[in-house]
């Protein structure tokens, strides 16, 4: 989900980013997500066929009964044997949609580790891997196991949809009957529907569900009452969604793309993403990250309408740091260059995306609403109105900080909240996040993967 920046704080190459102490709201301790589980997705049997016996969650086989030999032989009976029935394994396989819980596929609650990324260095005799971070590393064995657990099933989760979505995402598609897809799979494999008070905190969604068409770069997703969108041949697609687990956010995004001439354009952008997940660290430099993504990122160019076109990051979105149960922290990693003494720490959780534009590069608000976040910061004392009471009340036993859409609140069975929540987000307790836009008929794409520091790239 991509942190748009303020428009009185916008980067550029000569433009300073934020030199002011960054408060550390809860930050969050550093993690690691699964990597996928082929046996139960790969077409393996339910009897466990694959003779890795050391993979997590893999099926078991029934025990193998010792032989009798040295007893006395019994007379033969006439009566026939009923075959013992073979165990069903208990791994169990997953669905086409993902809809069974990953506590079922993974009965152990042990979960891969994520793909490790090394460092990129332009020099192969340098060792960029510092006594700090293998400092680092030894603290991880002494991470809190549920911590850890729970980036791993968030991003099991997220990897399992995002397979399963790339299959669905075809012409034709409208974006309510994707966003629906999306959420329920994300629901049934966290083993939370969100109906009950309190549920939606333990597990679920991290965010709406993002579904960006050609020039919306960021924060679209379907309403209700809304005119329906089907996806097209010739649109550009961002898929954007968040997988929480007690509060640990897994935030991954790709684009789709049916038209070949296109191409380059998702190229661009994913090897830019690629190249801010081998430079982030601990202690690496925005600055540095920054420049490094533009410059990979602005290497290709288009060809579109007979015209060749340069692909431009664009400059007032950034990657942010995640903290627990808010998708957004108060850090920022920017892909275009940027004067900057801001480093990344130990402990940070980042989302690196970086998106493309064939447009100005630049985007702004549209019209409507894509979700709501609660201002954890804002009182609500001075609050009278009764159904906005009632609203905030929803909002903080539901949500909390998550970030929420208008369908979230109907789910919930919440009508006619329209008054109310104007009133909570007219005294600033509730912000309302509205669609980003580059100018109309550009192109955008977007590609985003969680890291941590020395652990690599999360999802």
């Amino acid at each position: 989900m991509g942190s748009k920046t303020p428009d009185d704080h916008h980067r550029d190459q000569n433009e300073s980013s934020a030199n002011s102490a960054i408060a550390a709201i809860d930050p969050p301790k550093p993690a690691a997500a699964s990597g996928l589980f082929h046996g139960v997705l790969e077409g393996e049997g339910e009897d466990g066929d694959d003779d890795d016996d050391g993979k997590i969650g893999a099926d078991l086989k029934p025990g193998v009964q010792p032989n009798d030999k040295g007893k006395k032989k019994k007379r033969k009976s006439n009566k026939k044997k009923k075959k013992k029935k073979k165990k069903k394994a208990q791994g169990g396989q997953q669905t086409s949609p993902p809809r069974v819980p990953l506590c079922n596929l993974f009965p152990d609650e042990r979960y891969a580790d994520g793909e490790i990324i090394e460092y990129a260095t332009p020099n192969n005799n340098l060792q960029r891997t510092t006594a700090e971070e293998l400092r680092h590393l030894s603290v991880l064995d002494n991470m809190d196991d549920s911590f850890l657990h729970d980036y791993r099933e968030a991003a099991e989760a997220h990897r399992q949809l995002r397979s399963y979505v790339q299959t669905i995402a075809k012409p034709g598609v409208s974006m309510s009957q994707l966003a629906q897809e999306i959420e329920d799979g994300v629901r049934a494999l966290t083993g939370h529907q969100g109906l009950e008070t309190g549920d939606a905190l333990q597990a679920g969604m991290g965010f709406p569900t993002g579904l960006c068409l050609n020039n919306v770069a960021a924060h679209w997703t379907p309403n209700p009452g809304a005119k329906e969108v089907i996806l097209q041949y010739d649109d550009v697609l961002k898929v954007d969604f968040g997988v929480h687990v007690s509060g640990r956010i897994v935030d991954s995004a790709f684009t789709v793309a049916f038209n070949p001439v296109y191409d380059n354009l998702l190229a661009a952008v994913k090897a830019a993403t690629n190249t801010g997940l081998k430079e982030a660290g601990i202690d690496a430099r925005m600055d540095h990250i920054s420049s490094t993504i533009q410059e990979v990122m602005e290497s290709y160019e288009l060809s579109l309408n007979s015209k060749t076109i340069p692909i431009k990051a664009v400059r007032n979105i950034t990657g942010h740091n995640i903290l627990r149960y808010k998708i957004h922290g108060s850090k920022q990693v920017p892909f275009v260059a940027t004067n900057t003494s801001q480093r990344m720490e130990e402990g940070d959780i980042f989302a690196i995306e970086t998106f493309g534009s064939t447009g100005k590069a630049y985007v702004r608000d549209d019209v409507g609403v894509y979700g709501y976040g609660r201002n954890e910061h804002v009182s609500a004392a001075s609050l009278h109105h009764a159904s906005a009471k009632s609203l905030l009340k929803t909002i903080d036993d539901n949500f909390g900080t998550l970030v929420f859409s208008r369908r979230y609140l109907e789910r919930l069975g919440v009508k006619n909240s329209h008054l109310g929540m104007r009133t909570l987000v007219s005294n600033g307790i509730v912000e309302a996040y509205a669609p980003l836009v580059d100018v109309p008929g550009s192109y955008v794409a977007q590609f985003e993967h969680v890291s941590m520091g020395s652990i690599g790239y999360l999802d």
